[in-house]
């Protein structure tokens, strides 16, 4: 059945990304069990929000023990990317079922949009929706695994041992390859400078400020024909 193949086929194309999948998902879990989640707890964050940057995020503002309203805004602004995919991504997403499309659409990340966009771009007659499934499958998979192995190894990194490093450096990870012209540049650099330049203001708003200024940044840029 092409379905069946097609659903192969993209879990299969998906297996290039775990080597960055399942250590984001690690780190992830052990960021929250640092912080004081269950690994139950820490487990089903992974599960539920699958949103690797939004969930630092969170776990970090959490921990500071900054007020709920603070940390819903930061993810949604780290998310914010999100609303673009679904808008590019919608045209394939057009014959499914709403049921299906409303599934669908809990999976849209980094790495799912770009690879199957990537294929549908590529081979018109692909069955979409399979494709798609299988994608998402080995993505979840690996990072909803990476998390409960975070979990577990986590709890046992001594207090001396942090992994605060690394959130900064998943957040470069991520920023680096979005930077595809002038204006995601202006958006990155002043985005950056905001957020160091923000980064005593009270209740750990700084990182939404600096989103907000960047992303404005960037907007202006755009509209100004920079770098055209």
């Amino acid at each position: 059945m092409t379905d069946r193949r097609d659903f192969l086929a993209g879990a299969w194309d998906s297996v290039p990304t775990l080597p960055a999948n399942v250590p984001f998902g690690f780190v992830a879990g052990a960021a929250a069990v640092q912080a004081g989640f269950s690994d139950l707890q820490s487990v089903a964050l992974s599960a539920l929000v699958f949103g690797g940057a939004s969930q630092l995020a969170a776990i970090e503002l959490l921990e500071q023990g900054s007020p709920l309203a603070v940390v819903v805004l930061t993810a949604v602004v780290v998310n914010l990317r999100y609303v673009m995919y679904s808008a590019a991504i919608a045209p394939y997403f057009r014959e499914f079922t709403s049921k299906w499309r409303l599934f669908a659409s809990q999976f849209i990340v980094d790495t799912t949009f770009a690879i199957a966009v990537t294929e549908y771009e590529r081979d018109p007659e692909t069955d979409q929706l399979a494709y798609w499934l299988g994608v998402c499958a080995t993505i979840y998979v690996g990072y909803v695994a990476g998390t409960a192995a975070g979990v577990v190894v986590g709890d046992a990194v001594p207090d001396g041992l942090q992994l605060d490093f690394a959130v900064p450096l998943l957040f470069l990870a991520l920023l680096v390859p979005s930077i595809t012209d002038e204006a995601t540049g202006v958006a990155a650099a002043v985005g950056g400078f905001a957020a160091v330049a923000a980064a005593g203001l009270p209740m750990n708003v700084g990182i939404v400020v600096a989103a907000v200024v960047g992303i404005s940044a960037g907007a202006v840029a755009d509209a100004a024909g920079v770098g055209q």
